[in-house]
């Protein structure tokens, strides 16, 4: 620096001075001889010399000084400067503050669009509300055989729990319902609140067949704050399967299959009362759940609107999932899970000595084909009396881009009360998915299955923009059948009909954005069943009440 060349100048010149003195000494020390008069005076030029350039030296010293003087006063001024605006802007933001503490902050605004979906935030952040709707609006045409006699046409569905000849469904099999139903007509609100704390409430207008006049769907409050582990309880549908855990707004199919829809409803399931406790990170996740009794629908003034019984279902419900092998654009998935109900619901109450009869607690499996525009059920084991049951399942996936392979095997069982026997009852699913579009399903971490894909283009008219397609194809398998018997033979005493359906589904989805969807659906289904009981179903003893018949449908949603 400049500063320090000055320095360096005011050190040599005090040298020069210091030589001056010495030389001057001895000058005077010199003895006299002939050229002395020559020394002395070049001596005293050399003096000359030296306080000139001492002089000179001193001048640029205080030259250095007096620059040195003046940029410390610059520096000196810019720190008073900085300090005064210090002190204004800490004026200013105390000022600001205490305005702010006397005004009441805004109780929410819109604070962004998640999805398509409007979210309420606070100011500070910690407390947010979310609008959620979904609309699900089904179409469909069955294509039968056309409908015979009772006595020669003998396809049957039902029975229903605690069948009777007055509630096995005789025509419906035979004609099943082409029209429309909303399938699910939900609206409701979650949230966070103080940071930690999740809600949601839930009410679901849809229905199998018909609309429901109205039905409590979820209504839950989490803890999230012992990250990764989340607290929750209410009721909701516990995670129990990886087809199960996907978003019902971003299905591949238009219902999940026949034996994972069984799987679900035996312990979780909608509308199920539970506590759950789960963690997941971005490749593994961990469920359990303690679960009861099923919320019936809104209570509308009837005496049937809600269902009775005498003792509440009790269950757990367990998951575990795990993706290890995965890439940029890829991974596999593996995952197992099952349900053990330990206490079956009583619908019966107790005999006159107080006792509770075997007949009082019962387990069913049941499933209506994989359409919901008609609810008739065609494969179901009926009531069996139970002491316990449970299910337990596999899941696989691999996923390489557009395209998704998918797959799980379930076992279901049940140990009777009225007879020494354990049936068990099984079935599987594979399907394929590819995006035409190029875009993959999203893998949803927080579930541990896949979403709906995100449009890279959503539709846009005058942008040529379609959002982004999807061709779909699944295989199920379903069979309730357990020791049944020859055809034309009674069911032996330990044997269940419950039917064995087999199913081909076609899906072609169109999303042309994150909430708008379209799907076309084909359905082949073909089942296979022995009539149990040949008064109720009205047929002869072991006849054929299964069926073969192809279904189109249309699925029109909007969800957010």
């Amino acid at each position: 620096m400049k500063l320090n060349r000055d320095l360096r100048i005011i050190g040599g010149a005090s040298l020069i001075g210091v030589l001056l003195a010495g030389a001057a000494s001895a000058a005077l020390a010199t003895p006299k001889r002939d050229d002395e008069d020559t020394r002395l005076q070049q001596l005293e030029a050399q003096i000359q010399a030296l306080q000139a350039d001492n002089r000179r030296l001193h001048a640029e010293s205080e030259a250095v000084r007096a620059r040195a003087d003046r940029l410390q006063g610059e520096v000196d001024a810019l720190k008073q400067d900085q300090a005064s605006q210090t002190a204004a802007l800490n004026s200013e933001d105390r000022r600001v503050r205490t305005v702010e503490a006397k005004a009441p902050a805004p109780p929410s605004m819109i604070d962004a669009m998640l999805a398509g979906r409007p979210v309420f935030t606070s100011a500070d952040g910690r407390f947010t509300l979310t609008l959620h709707a979904v609309m699900q609006l089904d179409s469909a045409a069955y294509f039968q055989g056309a409908a015979g006699p009772i006595a020669t046409d003998l396809r049957r569905s039902g029975p229903a729990l605690g069948a009777s000849a007055s509630n096995v469904d005789l025509a419906h099999a035979r004609d099943l319902k082409d029209g429309t139903v909303f399938r699910r007509a939900r609206v409701g609100i979650d949230g966070t609140a103080y940071g930690d704390w999740d809600y949601r409430l839930l009410l679901d207008f849809g229905g199998s067949g018909v609309e429901n006049t109205g039905q409590l769907y979820e209504t839950w409050i989490q803890y999230s704050g012992f990250r990764p582990l989340r607290l929750r309880v209410g009721a909701f549908p516990p995670s129990i399967g990886l087809e199960d855990s996907a978003s019902t707004s971003g299905m591949p199919f238009i219902e999940r299959s026949a034996i994972e829809d069984m799987a679900r409803g035996f312990a979780a399931g909608d509308t199920r009362v539970a506590a759950q406790a789960y963690a997941f990170k971005d490749h593994w996740l961990v469920s359990g759940a303690v679960t009861g009794r099923t919320i019936g629908v809104i209570n509308t003034g009837t005496a049937a609107a809600v269902p009775q019984s005498f003792g509440d279902q009790m269950g757990v419900v367990g998951r575990v999932a795990v993706s290890p092998f995965y890439g940029d654009d890829w991974m596999v998935h593996f995952g197992v899970h099952g349900s053990y109900v330990a206490r079956p619901p009583n619908t019966a109450g107790a005999a006159a000595d107080g006792s509770t009869p075997l007949s009082a607690r019962a387990l069913a499996f049941s499933s209506t084909q994989q359409l919901r525009v008609d609810g008739t059920k065609l494969i179901n084991t009926g009531a069996i009396p139970a002491r316990n049951g449970y299910t337990a399942g596999l899941e696989f996936a691999a996923q390489k881009g557009p395209f998704l392979l998918q797959s799980e095997y379930e076992r279901l069982g049940v140990s009777r009360a009225d007879v020494a026997s354990h049936p068990s009852f099984g079935g599987w699913y594979v399907e394929g998915l590819w995006t035409l579009t190029g875009e993959p399903r999203v893998y949803n971490r927080a579930t541990a299955a896949f979403d709906a894909p995100i449009p890279a283009h959503p539709f846009s008219w005058g942008d040529g923009a379609w959002g982004a397609f999807e061709l779909g194809v699944r295989y199920a398998d379903a069979d309730l059948d357990y020791h049944e018997g020859l055809a034309g033979a009674p069911q032996p005493l330990t044997g269940i009909r419950g039917g064995d359906e087999r199913n081909v589904s076609v899906d072609l989805n169109w999303f042309p954005n994150t909430v708008v969807k379209f799907m076309l659906d084909y359905e082949h289904v073909d089942i296979a069943r022995l009539s149990p009981n040949a008064v109720v179903y009205q047929t002869p003893t072991g006849a054929q009440i299964g069926q073969t018949y192809d279904a189109i449908a249309l699925r029109s949603q909007f969800a957010f």
